[in-house]
Order: C-alpha cells, then structure tokens, then sequence
C-alpha cells in the first residue's frame, strides 16, 4: 500500500506537476552512482551490468559476415574506420575473387584497391591485406594462425584485430576486443577511467568471467550502437540507467 505522500507525489505528476522529492533523495542517489567503484563493488557492479546486457542482446554476435579466420581477418582489417556494414557490402565479391591466402598474396594492387576503396584509407589496407596473405602463406602454410603470438606478428594485425579474430573465429579468449564502443562505455559506465585501448583491456579483464570476453565486446558495441551512442546517449531508454554514474536521468 502507497503511503499519503508518495500517492500525492503520483498524483502530482499526473497533473503535469513534478513530484517533490525528499529533500536530499536524489542528491545521495545521484552521488551513489557517481561514486567511484573499486574492488569487490566495482565486480559486483561489472556482473550486475553484464547480466542486463546479455538479457538485453540475447543474440550479440559479431556483425562482420565470415565463414573462415582468413575472411574474419580480412574483413577486421577492413573495418578499421569503416562501418560492418559496408565492409559487409564489400567482402562478398572479394572473397568470391581471392577465396584463400595465396589468391589474395598474388592479387594486383590495383584490382585490389578498387575491390575495398568504398572501405575508405584502402591504399593502405591494400597493403595490409597483400602484407598479412603473404606472411600467411610463407610462414603458416596459408592457414590463419590461432595464437595471439603469431598473428600480431602478421603485416597489419594489431592486438584487437588479433583478438577479434581469436574470440569469433577460434573461439578463445585470450583478450577483450576494445574498439570505439568498447572504450567510450567502459568509462561511461564506471569500468575505469583509461582511453588507451590497451590500459582499459587490461582494466576490464579481472572484472569479467575470460571464457565470456568475447560476448562481453559484442554486448558492449550492440549497446553502443543502439543505445550509448557517442553524441546523445538514450539514457531515457538505457537498461542501465538506474547504475550508470553518466545516465542523465
């Protein structure tokens, strides 16, 4: 049963006039979720937040189109400042083109750059994707390696492509993927306070179970991109608005 005054507050609103909060009520709620967590209350919190994201994003998946690690890899080097989706757009025909490593070492530069220009900065995933084939013929049989060791070592293959490719396509979780979505929510919802990619990897993996980090990144960017958007953020629709220390409501 609702007590006299929180009934006249409902009615209030109702009327087109704002409830009275308690004095001081939201000022200590809102300080509660500002605080900095650490420690226990910090992993409470991560947990907290990962069991409402998988329920929100019960089908979070990678949206980059693969059916091989040589494609996932190809299509992640194409991504970079490229949407999924264009890549997603652009990938078909390449990989009808160049189906396995030694086709896409032997490419022409210039049918090649024409195939990815629309991926933009393509003269220089040109030679990423000319680089990294050759480096897998020559040194792996034409196969993708699936060790974090050996892909870095690969022309254009940094440690989030390297993971993204071992989280999707090999299935281990040997690092989270931190992108643009990744970073700007680990610090919005309290996760640490770094922006260096790998400081705020680093920071997010003793928070969260390992055999869950690559979920952990696709419910991260779906979120991202649906709700936590870079400009305006859609705190009024965020199923984490009630435990963000940023919500604006």
């Amino acid at each position: 049963m609702k007590d006299s005054s929180s009934s006249a507050q409902s009615l209030a609103s109702v009327r087109g006039k704002p409830a009275t909060p308690k004095p001081g009520a939201v000022s200590r709620g809102i300080s509660r979720k500002r605080r900095k967590k650490r420690g226990a209350e910090l992993k409470a919190h991560a947990a907290e937040l990962l069991v409402r994201l998988k329920r929100e994003y019960p089908d979070a998946h990678c949206e980059l189109d693969f059916d091989s690690p040589l494609q996932l890899l190809v299509a992640t080097i194409l991504s970079a400042q490229c949407t999924d989706r264009r890549v997603n757009l652009v990938t078909p025909e390449l990989f009808r083109t160049y189906p396995d490593a030694g086709a896409l070492a032997a490419a022409s530069t210039k049918q090649l750059e024409d195939l990815i220009r629309s991926t933009g900065f393509f003269r220089n995933k040109t030679k990423s994707l000319l680089g990294m084939s050759a480096a897998v013929v020559e040194r792996h049989g034409g196969e993708v390696p699936s060790t974090m060791e050996d892909l870095v070592k690969l022309p254009g293959v940094g440690r989030k492509t390297a993971n993204v490719v071992l989280g999707n396509a090999f299935a281990t979780n040997v690092g989270i993927v931190v992108d643009t979505h990744v970073g700007r929510l680990s610090i919005r919802l309290g996760l640490t306070v770094e922006t260096d990619p790998v400081k705020v990897e680093q920071a997010l993996m003793p928070l969260f179970p390992q055999d869950g980090w690559a979920l952990l990144s696709h419910l991260l960017i779906f979120h991202g991109r649906r709700v936590c958007v870079a400009r305006t953020p859609r705190c009024e629709s965020c199923v984490l608005a009630d435990i963000c220390p940023s919500s604006r409501i």
